[in-house]
């Protein structure tokens, strides 16, 4: 198994005022040319957005856009006429497809917003553009894998236009998690996004990555509550 660890600590960061975010691949402003994505998977920003701040609207093409909400609420409007606010439990997904304009901002006129915005590159280019946003009970992700985002939307998870695997885990201090890859050739990359997990011979904290390759199968072992992120792409 080859291994890529990630410290929360050496992520880009970004103050925009508004906007406080970490980036864990090149993006914007912030280059590192050993840092340009992991696989078709090209960003990964955890951004926390002021009280009633966000992005304006903007364009994107021929990208899959995953939007997790951790804490606070989403306004999302974009070019195909959704106007939707999304709260933690819920994830959002956007096919950028042949074009795509929308934006972003911090429902809330008193508490700030922190989301994971999370970028791979597609399968197919110049699809429709689509949108989805789905509710999944976070109770069904307790010491087990919930599957989010797959590129066939089997067991209630949403579509995504690549071969690419999203999953979210709570699983409490002591507990394991097994992962058996969907195809041989992919690699999975494990965001912590609370607590401290074991993997690959690895001490993970909070916002702490991993990227692992040439394994078919791992078992991680969480040495506090944790909640993971984890996404299975090509390389």
């Amino acid at each position: 198994m080859n291994t890529i660890i990630h410290k929360a600590e050496q992520r880009g960061q970004a103050e925009h005022g508004w906007l406080h975010a970490r980036h864990s691949f090149s993006f914007a402003e912030y280059y590192n040319a050993e840092r340009m994505g992991f696989g078709k998977l090209r960003v990964i920003n955890d951004d926390i957005i002021d009280p009633g701040a966000g992005f304006d609207t903007h364009g994107h093409d021929n990208m899959e856009i995953v939007t997790v909400p951790l804490s606070g609420t989403l306004q999302h409007q974009d070019s195909m006429g959704h106007t939707q606010v999304i709260q933690p439990g819920e994830v959002q997904h956007m096919s950028a497809g042949s074009g795509i304009r929308h934006s972003e901002y911090n429902h809330s006129q008193s508490e700030p917003l922190n989301l994971l915005q999370i970028w791979v590159l597609p399968k197919e280019r110049d699809i429709t553009p689509s949108y989805t946003q789905k509710e999944f009970d976070t109770s069904e992700r307790q010491n087990q894998w919930q599957l989010l985002v797959s590129p066939g939307a089997e067991d209630g998870a949403i579509g995504i236009n690549q071969e690419a695997w999203f999953l979210r885990g709570d699983f409490a201090a002591g507990q394991q998690g097994h992962y058996r890859l969907h195809q041989p050739e992919h690699g999975v990359y494990l965001f912590v996004i609370d607590g401290a997990v074991d993997v690959a011979d690895t001490a993970l904290s909070r916002r702490d990555a991993v990227g692992l390759t040439g394994f078919t199968e791992f078992e991680l072992t969480a040495q506090q509550d944790s909640q993971l992120l984890l996404i299975e792409v090509p390389m």
